[in-house]
């Protein structure tokens, strides 16, 4: 049998495969989410999040010392507040001795280079567990950027590098850079959750920080996850705002949406593999039914593949591992 062209040439041995392989997982794609909750040498797992772990202060710094010495450069940080300090205003959010303020300049004291990625939206804060100040049962727009807008110039001021608001409220990239600019912090940057959908992946993140919405849902403000378009709008605004880098939030389900994006743009894109996508890959490990180092590497390569420059994912110490 005659072939003018063989392409399983191109397979035939992992040497090969590796030589012309065109995605290439490294440590520094990855931004390792951190969990922080209050007190001393307190580590918990987080029970639908096998082998992850909420950490107080002294133990997420060892734990970021570790992770840069593995040659991971980037950790994006949330806190669990304690409920008697939560409230509809979320003003904790931007107390100058908060858990979130103080972490921050425990990390970079520690660690000054590792770039450091924060959160900014008022679910861990809020009474309500919502991202946003409720009024008469409704989640308003524009009181809840201005909360925003103290929060990110606080979290600035404790040496953030980036903020990264998930909220998903209007305008709040825009005013977010207005403020930074405003108070002098113009070497801040933002990565803004461009396309965050209302998904149901989100589960096991609200039982490690216990922000699960106290009625409703998210609907009005995240977005819907039947819509494809919105998407590339929503991120043409914030990027016309100021943002820095761009999200796409979960990461697998939306695989189209982050090419999409990746098209359209000239901004870093970043996705996040989310806290039920992770949960998957650990209970389907669990039954036998896949392997788990496989299933992390092809799931984050195909994230890479679909466009993201970085990726937030909880396996980012395994994969730099596997990597080996």
């Amino acid at each position: 049998m005659y072939l003018q062209r063989r392409n399983r040439i191109l397979r035939q041995s992992s040497a090969i495969r590796s030589m012309v392989a065109e995605t290439i997982l490294r440590p520094a794609d990855f931004i390792a989410p951190l969990f922080i909750d209050e007190g001393e040498n307190i580590q918990t797992e987080i029970a639908s999040m096998p082998g992850y772990y909420r950490r107080s202060v002294d133990l997420t710094v060892k734990e970021v010392k570790e992770l840069w010495n593995m040659g991971i450069r980037s950790v994006l940080l949330f806190i669990k507040c304690k409920d008697e300090w939560k409230d509809n205003t979320g003003k904790e959010a931007w107390n100058p001795d908060g858990l979130m303020q103080r972490s921050i300049k425990a990390i970079k004291n520690a660690v000054p280079e590792i770039v450091v990625m924060t959160d900014v939206a008022l679910d861990p804060y809020s009474s309500y567990g919502h991202d946003g100040i409720v009024l008469n049962g409704e989640i308003v727009n524009d009181a809840t950027v201005e909360a925003l807008v103290q929060m990110s110039i606080s979290h600035a001021k404790a040496g953030a590098d980036f903020v990264a608001p998930s909220d998903m409220m209007d305008g709040r990239i825009g005013a977010i850079r207005k403020g930074l600019e405003e108070t002098g912090f113009t070497k801040s940057g933002i990565m803004s959750y461009s396309a965050k959908y209302a998904s149901c992946f989100y589960g096991p993140f609200r039982d490690a920080l216990d922000s699960a919405p106290g009625f409703g849902d998210k609907k009005t403000y995240q977005m819907d996850y039947a819509n494809r378009t919105e998407a590339i709008k929503e991120t043409l605004m914030d990027i016309e705002e100021g943002a820095d880098i761009v999200m796409v939030k979960p990461a697998l389900a939306y695989l189209d949406i982050i090419r999409e994006i990746k098209n359209a743009v000239t901004v870093p894109v970043s996705a996040y593999q989310v806290s039920g996508e992770y949960a998957m890959i650990k209970a389907s490990a669990k039954m036998g039914w896949i392997d788990e180092n496989k299933a992390v590497l092809e799931t984050l390569t195909s994230i890479k593949r679909a466009g993201a420059d970085l990726i937030a994912t909880y396996f980012a110490k395994d994969a730099v591992r596997l990597l080996g």
